[in-house]
C-alpha cells in the first residue's frame, strides 16, 4: 500500500494573485450590494409608488429572468475580449444601471431597469472563474473560487445595514446613487490595476512560473477546434449543470423564503429576526472558505483533481440535504442549526463547482463559456426555486413540503455529482465519445 503523499509547503513566490483575487472579491461584493439594494428599499418604493406584494414580486423577479439567460453570452464575452474588458464594462453597466433606479417613476421604470441590471451582472461570475482559471494553479483554484463567491454572501449582509442607513437618512432614491457609485468607482479600480499574468507589471517571474506549473497549458490542436456548441456533447457539461442547478435550489430559499419561514413559523419579531437570520448567513461564508480549503488541501496532497472535486461536491450536498430536518425542530433554535448546517454545507460545495470550469476548459479560451452555461442552469434555479417552493407551500400552509423538497433536490444533486460526473479533466474532442450523453 502506497503511503499518502505528504502536503508539500507553498513557497514563498509573491502575493500579487491574491492582490488581484481580493479586488475580484470586492467587485462580487459591490456587485450583491447594488442587486440587494432593492429588497431593502422596497418597502418605501412600495409606500410611494402603492405598489401591491404581486407587482413587487414581479420586480424582483424581473432581475434572474435576463441574469439567468445572459450567463452563456457573459461567458462567451469573456472568452473573446477577457476579463479586465468584460468585469470593466460589466461594472460599469450594473453601476449606472443602479443609480438609474434612483430616479425611477413607476413600476415600469423599475421592472425594465432589474433587467438592464441583470444583464449588466450576467458576465460577472464567468469572468471571476476565468480570473481565477488564469491566475491560480489548480492547488489553490477552489480556495480563490470560494473567495470571490462569498462576496455574493458579504454583499448580502452589508446592504442590509448600509442601505438601511441611507433610506433612513436622505431616502431611498439616495442609496441607488451610492450603491450605483461603488460599482463605477470599482470598474475604474479594476481597469486600472488589472492585467494576465503575462502582462501584469507587479507579477515576478518566480510567482509567474509557480502559477504556469500548477495549470494545464498543453493545447493540442482538437482542443483548440472544440466550438462552443460543441462543449454540449460532453457529459461532464450536464453534469455540472444539473449539480450546479440543485445546489442553488436550496440556496435560494435562503435568499427568498428563509425571513418567511423563521418568522411565520416561530412567530419572531423584527428585531429577533434581525439577530437571529444572520446566523444561516454567517456559516455559509465559513462554508465557502472551508469548502476551498479542503478541496485545494486534497489537491496539493496528491489526490487526483476528480476525487478531491467530488469529495467535496458529494459531501457537501449530502450535509445540505439536513434542510428537510428543520420541519421536525421543536425549537428555533434546533431549525437554524439545522438550517445553518445546510448552508455551510452548500458553500462547501459551491467552492468546487466555481472550481470545475477550469479544470474541464479544453483552453483557456473556453473557462468563462463553460462558466457561463454552468451559471445559466445554476440561475435558472433561482427562477424556479421560489416559484416552486410557494406552490408547495400552498397545499398546507407550512413550509414542510417545500423544506422536504429541498431536502431531496440537494440528494438529486449529490447523486449527480457521484454517478454522473466522469473524470474531471480538459474537455478533449478523441475523447468525447466516451463522455458524450449520446
Amino acid at each position: 500500500m502506497t503511503p499518502p503523499q505528504e502536503t508539500a509547503p507553498r513557497p514563498r513566490v509573491g502575493r500579487v494573485r491574491f492582490a488581484v483575487l481580493g479586488l475580484l472579491f470586492v467587485g462580487i461584493t459591490i456587485n450583491y450590494v447594488d442587486r440587494a439594494t432593492l429588497s431593502v428599499a422596497l418597502p418605501h418604493i412600495s409606500e410611494d409608488f402603492h405598489i401591491s406584494s404581486t407587482m413587487s414580486g414581479l420586480i424582483m423577479s424581473a432581475f434572474f429572468w435576463t441574469y439567468a439567460f445572459g450567463q452563456m453570452p457573459g461567458g462567451w464575452l469573456a472568452d473573446r475580449v477577457g476579463p479586465r474588458v468584460s468585469l470593466f464594462f460589466a461594472s460599469l453597466w450594473w453601476g449606472v444601471a443602479t443609480a438609474l433606479m434612483g430616479i425611477a417613476r413607476g413600476t415600469g421604470s423599475l421592472v425594465a431597469l432589474r433587467m438592464v441590471l441583470g444583464l449588466g451582472e450576467a458576465p460577472s461570475f464567468p469572468s471571476s472563474a476565468k480570473v481565477v482559471a488564469k491566475w491560480f494553479p489548480k492547488g489553490e483554484r477552489s480556495f480563490a473560487s470560494a473567495t470571490f463567491n462569498n462576496g455574493n454572501a458579504v454583499g448580502g449582509a452589508l446592504s442590509i445595514p448600509l442601505v438601511a442607513l441611507i433610506v433612513a437618512g436622505i431616502g431611498w432614491r439616495a442609496a441607488f446613487f451610492v450603491a450605483g457609485a461603488l460599482g463605477v468607482l470599482w470598474a475604474l479600480g479594476w481597469w486600472l490595476y488589472y492585467r494576465d499574468p503575462e502582462r501584469h507589471g507587479r507579477l515576478k517571474k518566480p510567482e509567474f512560473d509557480y502559477i504556469k506549473a500548477g495549470q494545464d497549458t498543453g493545447e493540442a490542436p482538437e482542443q483548440t477546434a472544440i466550438r462552443w456548441r460543441d462543449l454540449f456533447r460532453f457529459r461532464v457539461m450536464w453534469a455540472m449543470m444539473l449539480g450546479f442547478f440543485c445546489v442553488n435550489f436550496v440556496a435560494y430559499f435562503f435568499i427568498t423564503w428563509f425571513p418567511s419561514y423563521l418568522v411565520d413559523t416561530y412567530h419572531l419579531s423584527t428585531l429577533k429576526f434581525g439577530f437571529l437570520g444572520m446566523v444561516p448567513g454567517l456559516s455559509s461564508m465559513v462554508g465557502g472558505w472551508c469548502g476551498g480549503l479542503v478541496s485545494d488541501w486534497l489537491v496539493r496532497r496528491g489526490t487526483p483533481v476528480t476525487k478531491a472535486r467530488k469529495i467535496c461536491l458529494v459531501g457537501g450536498l449530502l450535509g445540505t440535504s439536513v434542510i428537510a430536518l428543520a420541519v421536525i425542530s421543536p425549537s428555533v433554535g434546533m431549525a437554524l442549526t439545522a438550517l445553518s448546517v445546510s448552508y455551510f454545507c452548500s458553500t462547501f460545495a459551491a467552492a468546487s463547482v466555481w472550481s470545475l470550469p477550469g479544470d474541464v476548459a479544453p483552453t483557456p479560451g473556453h473557462v468563462g463559456s463553460i462558466a457561463g452555461i454552468q451559471n445559466t442552469a445554476g440561475n435558472i434555479a433561482g427562477i424556479v426555486s421560489p416559484l416552486l417552493l410557494g406552490v408547495l407551500m400552498g397545499t398546507d400552509g407550512s413550509f414542510t413540503v417545500p423544506l422536504m423538497t429541498a431536502g431531496c433536490v440537494a440528494l438529486i444533486g449529490a447523486a449527480t455529482y457521484a454517478f454522473l460526473m466522469p473524470k474531471v479533466q480538459p474537455l478533449r474532442l478523441d475523447t468525447s465519445r466516451s463522455d458524450s450523453m449520446a
